[in-house]
């Protein structure tokens, strides 16, 4: 499951590092996000016909065939052991691949009521990219959505104390791969699915401002001095 992430940097270092040709979305307004959520629009990165595009899609996969521009909570994410075979992702995941710029995602853990919250990245702090899949739904009055969703699978060494699910983190030697338009077979794909190093990661307590959407800056990042820091 990934719920929640954050994507902290400014807009040359996204363009810069994704090697993105072309901007669709306004870079002037472009600004750092700590808490991102479920239904709002995000960057992401696709191939377009003239290199790579740095889009804005909605958190939660609306599929082609559906009848209304609404999505269920579970398909912000799809998972790695069926995303080539369930009819919501399986024609997006030949044709529509994206990646998900972040700098970490939020998890917690502990009963209900009672839970802590733990930001999880990369050691260094850097950018990275989730696996993703955007869809276009168009509507009857000719308005379309783009939307996508987060490829998730099993929990590596670091991730799993605090949860069973991680985002698939694509080391960028693959990026081209994932997004090359011309690569439709699954078989192809399935392999780059896979948890992330254990050891590239940290994973430490962060306050309960990160429980809701509407509180977005840099505390919600801040490493707690209560709670264990788990790797």
């Amino acid at each position: 499951m990934c719920g929640r992430y954050n994507l902290i940097t400014d807009a040359q270092a996204l363009v810069d590092f994704f090697d993105v040709d072309t901007a669709l979305i306004d870079l002037a307004a472009f600004h750092a996000r700590y808490n991102i959520a479920p239904s709002q629009y995000i960057p992401a990165v696709r191939q377009g016909e003239q290199g790579r595009e740095l889009v804005a899609l909605r958190w939660g996969l609306i599929p082609a065939w559906s009848k209304e521009a609404k999505t269920t909570y579970s398909m912000i994410n799809a998972r790695a052991e069926t995303v080539a075979d369930k009819p919501a992702y399986r024609d997006a995941f030949r044709q529509r691949r994206c990646l998900i710029p972040a700098t970490g995602f939020y998890e917690w853990k502990g009963a209900s009521g009672n839970r802590q919250p733990y930001f999880i990245g990369m050691r260094g702090q850097g950018l990275l990219a989730f696996a993703g899949l955007w869809e276009r739904w168009q509507g009857g009055d000719e308005n379309s959505i783009e939307s996508c969703s987060i490829i998730v699978t099993n929990a590596n060494d670091a991730v799993r104390p605090v949860h069973d699910r991680m985002p698939v983190i694509l080391a960028r030697s693959d990026y081209e791969q994932w997004l090359d338009p011309a690569n439709k077979a699954p078989e192809s794909l399935m392999y780059l699915l896979q948890p992330c190093e254990a050891q590239a990661m940290m994973v430490y307590p962060v306050s309960s401002l990160v429980n809701s959407p509407a509180n977005d800056g840099p505390r919600c990042v801040e490493r707690q001095k209560s709670g264990d820091e788990l790797f």
